[in-house]
């Protein structure tokens, strides 16, 4: 029930004693104490994960890789602009961008609960019959008012609110975190999209020579069968060496141009021409003028684009580096304070609706002599008695889902563990097959030179120089794909670390230091 009292004196110092007194005992909490789950993995990396002597980095200083800006990590001036490009551009970051600012807004909607709403009012009210029209007075009444007031404010006695607007802050720090996430995730995503498209252009770049030294060597072998030296058979195997080389290079021009699709997508804009690898250049096959001098061997001699070295560190790093644990703790806590606003449904909610103005029946006299002063004082108290389980079935709810947060979290540890542990373990071993891969294509170049001396001066067959030329091929085609591998298991490393974000001021978004809850009674 709401009692308007028109009196020229102020707001009753009972009222307003009972405000003071309501203030001073809102904040009581009943949100569990926050405490961090314990690490689900192992404390040390498994011994598979331990670089190899030797390997192939680029020179830098030993910075872990949360610390380590992308700039410095990618030794290649055409990608850094390829990534700041995406940076830009990136439609899937942008929308992170933005899931951002609505989370801050809502965070900022639940934060403005935790304070008295003030509303100014006007009302003006015109009736017939007047109350005294029987007795010969007016037979229209009029009334009318203004006001300023406080809307239905909940009392925060038992900290629901703030249980709420801790919830929304949180949400807000997982969806930052998330953005640091989305941003990590590009920086890798146009590192591994570049390099797919350098090695296939080194692999066009081969597959070019290979077809020119293979149509070199049909023109050869059309030359001896026209002097009865070989036979058709020869002819016929050259002429399928040939086909395979031309099927060959069609296929890596088709990939080439898909890679360029994919990094276009990535990058958000079209790629300038002087960004991209530059394409090889068509050589004519030569006539082979000397029968005795040895075709030369194809090679990818293209090179991939050079990373910073990063150390691993410890697992328990990833704790405090990984955007995505964070974003995951963050989900964490949210669900944590859920629990405290619904504990708090149980409980008694005070709410108090006050307001202050003036009333008068002439609208000339609403300000001045004919007005008189208005005030209205309404708390309100409602105690929950039978719901039929509603607020029991919330609390479990929200207890569920903070279980759920738990395993979300030690999942995405797990995760990031074995994200980093596979990287550490790829890195020695392809390492090690690199080297074996690069010995096994110069003893095939070595090979094809003699097998190819040795066929023109008739010592060997053609056979014997065909199995040389197909197997040289192919470990060329095999050292580029390792080669692939080891850069990408570099940035792979760099991701899986934690590195592509770095930026110190987003380490601390506006109310970081609010973000956990106090508790209490």
């Amino acid at each position: 029930m709401t009692t308007t009292i028109r009196s020229p004196a102020p707001l009753p110092r009972l009222a307003a004693l009972t405000l003071a007194a309501t203030t001073l005992l809102a904040g009581c909490s009943l949100t569990p104490v926050y405490e961090r789950p314990a690490l689900p993995v192992a404390a040390q990396w498994p011994a598979t994960a331990h670089a190899p002597a030797g390997a192939d980095h680029a020179t830098a200083p030993a910075v872990a890789a949360a610390d380590l800006p992308w700039q410095q990590f990618v030794h290649d001036e055409r990608l850094r602009e390829l990534i700041a490009m995406a940076l830009h551009g990136n439609r899937d970051l942008r929308v992170a961008v933005q899931a951002v600012a609505q989370a801050r807004a809502q965070y900022q909607v639940r934060r403005a609960d935790q304070a008295p709403t003030l509303n100014a009012g006007a009302s003006a009210t015109r009736s017939t019959p007047a109350p005294m029209a029987a007795f010969g007075g007016p037979e229209i009444s009029s009334n009318y008012g203004l006001s300023v007031g406080l809307a239905s404010w909940e009392i925060d006695f038992f900290g629901r609110v703030a249980a709420l607007k801790d919830a929304a802050l949180a949400q807000y720090l997982a969806t930052n975190e998330a953005r640091k996430a989305a941003q990590i995730s590009v920086v890798a995503a146009v590192s591994q999209a570049w390099l797919a498209l350098q090695t296939d252009t080194a692999l066009l770049q081969l597959a070019e020579r290979t077809l020119a030294t293979r149509e070199q060597s049909l023109q050869l072998i059309q030359m001896r069968v026209d002097h009865g030296v070989s036979s058709a058979l020869d002819l016929r195997q050259a002429q399928s060496l040939a086909a395979t080389a031309r099927a060959s290079r069609a296929q890596q021009q088709r990939l080439r141009a898909q890679d360029i699709h994919a990094l276009t997508l990535l990058v958000g804009q079209a790629i300038p021409e002087h960004l991209l690898p530059p394409l090889p250049a068509t050589q004519p096959a030569a006539a082979p003028a000397d029968m005795t001098r040895p075709t030369p061997a194809p090679q990818a001699t293209a090179a991939l684009t050079r990373f910073a070295e990063v150390p691993a560190g410890l697992p328990s790093d990833l704790l405090l580096r990984r955007p995505d644990i964070r974003q995951a703790e963050q989900q964490l806590i949210a669900a944590n304070a859920n629990i405290g606003a619904a504990r708090a449904n149980f409980f008694p909610r005070i709410s108090l609706t006050a307001s202050l103005g003036r009333v008068s029946g002439d609208l000339d006299g609403l300000l001045g002599s004919g007005g008189s002063r208005a005030w209205t004082f309404a708390p309100s108290l409602v105690l929950p008695l039978f719901d039929m389980g509603r607020n029991r079935a919330a609390l479990e709810a929200a207890q569920a889902a903070r279980e759920m947060a738990v395993a979300q979290y030690e999942k995405a540890i797990q995760t990031a563990f074995k994200e980093v542990a596979d990287a550490l373990a790829a890195r020695s071993a392809l390492a090690d097959q690199l080297g074996a891969l690069e010995q096994q294509a110069h003893a095939e170049q070595e090979r094809f030179g003699l097998a190819d001396l040795r066929y023109r001066n008739g010592v060997a067959s053609y056979l014997d120089m065909l199995d040389a030329q197909r197997s040289l091929f192919a470990t060329e085609q095999a050292l580029a794909q390792a080669r692939l591998a080891q850069r990408v298991n570099e940035v792979q490393l760099y991701k899986a670390l934690g590195g592509g974000w770095h930026d110190a001021a987003a380490e601390n978004p506006p109310g970081a230091a609010s973000a956990r809850p106090a508790s209490g009674g």
